[in-house]
């Protein structure tokens, strides 16, 4: 196919089967393209669909977002994972608001400058919300690219990159580049899937070298495997007498990065420092279920504690420590495991006062 022809396919299958119901796709703005742009990136439509919703009701504009408490943005995305993306999504907030008169500008240079969004992500505002010409390259579009070329190589070796951008660049047509963009990134999640493309209803397939090879799940050429590095972890949920858990804010860069989670510890013999720290008096232990968190980079391994302690004021001086309440708690971001966990001591506290 032509440039021309791959284009006017694409869209006449946009027209009939694209997807045009999804909650970012009504009322478009910069701001909400931007926001479901940065909570797909390595999530699921279907995850992110409550997400999307509860966080725009909290927070409708780039002003409010550049408004609001890091604690209430974490809050927000607790559970998505990959917390770099809500502190980055905060930081440019605050940037188009001071220096853009909270405008985002036309301009997909400009836009991939900003903390958290990059070529793809400028690509995909600027044409969805402004009209620009600009081809993306994210999961999806990259699967049905490097299908369709035959792309040897992996994506993420630069050389690779360069050549699927040259390759996405020439098929993004001069009109009509927001439905164009959405029907490529519609195809890679309906269609043109990881392991089960469903070639026949394709609009592609006549041109596409994969499928014409009939190596379709050989592209794009997957990252070579290595084993993920194995880390573990104790993690004590120390209940005061009001059966709220001791919290600690982690520091701002690094994992988890910002939100609030549990201490950490070596082995069981950590825990008489800490307590001697916050002036604590450790009283009934058991060891709750392990729980296991796979990061992208290594695996860990969580071995829970649950810890009656009783303090004279049940008061923590440090200013990145807190009592965090099970019954009322506040909002603030937490750590995917440790709600997980936080959820098994409030069960195991309740069924403790009940028997």
């Amino acid at each position: 196919m032509t440039p021309e022809q791959f284009g006017m396919a694409v869209l006449d299958w946009f027209d009939r089967h694209g997807r045009k119901d999804l909650p970012w796709q009504q009322n478009i703005t910069p701001y909400r393209v931007w926001v479901s742009e940065i909570m797909l990136q390595q999530t699921q439509v279907s995850t992110v669909l409550g997400y999307f919703d509860r966080f725009m009701e909290a927070l409708p504009t780039v002003e409010a977002l550049a408004a609001a408490a890091e604690d209430e943005v974490l809050h927000l995305w607790t559970g998505l994972g990959y917390y770099s993306r809500a502190r980055n999504l905060h930081k440019t907030a605050k940037l188009i608001t001071a220096e853009h008169g909270g405008v985002f500008p036309a301009d997909v240079d400009r836009l991939a400058e900003f903390p958290g969004i990059g070529r793809s992500t400028a690509g995909a505002i600027a044409s969805i919300s402004l009209g620009l010409r600009a081809p993306i390259l994210d999961g999806n579009v990259k699967r049905v690219l490097a299908r369709y070329v035959a792309q040897d190589g992996y994506p993420g070796e630069p050389k690779v990159a360069r050549q699927l951008w040259a390759v996405a660049d020439r098929f993004t047509p001069q009109q009509r580049v927001n439905h164009y963009t959405q029907a490529m990134m519609d195809l890679g999640a309906t269609l043109c899937t990881r392991s089960r493309p469903s070639c026949l209803l394709c609009p592609l397939k006549d041109g596409c070298r994969a499928h014409l090879l009939g190596r379709e799940t050989e592209f794009p050429v997957p990252k070579p495997r290595k084993a993920l590095p194995q880390r573990r972890t104790l993690m004590p949920l120390l209940a005061n007498r009001d059966g709220a858990i001791l919290l600690y804010r982690r520091p701002s860069t690094g994992l988890w990065g910002g939100l609030w989670s549990l201490p950490e510890l070596e082995d069981l013999a950590a825990l008489d420092p800490l307590a001697e720290r916050h002036a604590l008096q450790l009283e009934d232990r058991r060891e709750l279920p392990g729980l296991t968190h796979t990061f992208s980079h290594f695996q860990l391994t969580i071995e829970p504690w649950l810890i009656r302690v009783k303090s004279a004021a049940d008061a923590v001086a440090e200013a990145d420590w807190l009592w965090y309440n099970l019954a009322t708690p506040p909002r603030l971001g937490l750590a995917a495991p440790v709600k997980t966990l936080l959820k098994r001591a409030a069960a195991e506290l309740n069924a403790g006062e009940a028997s």
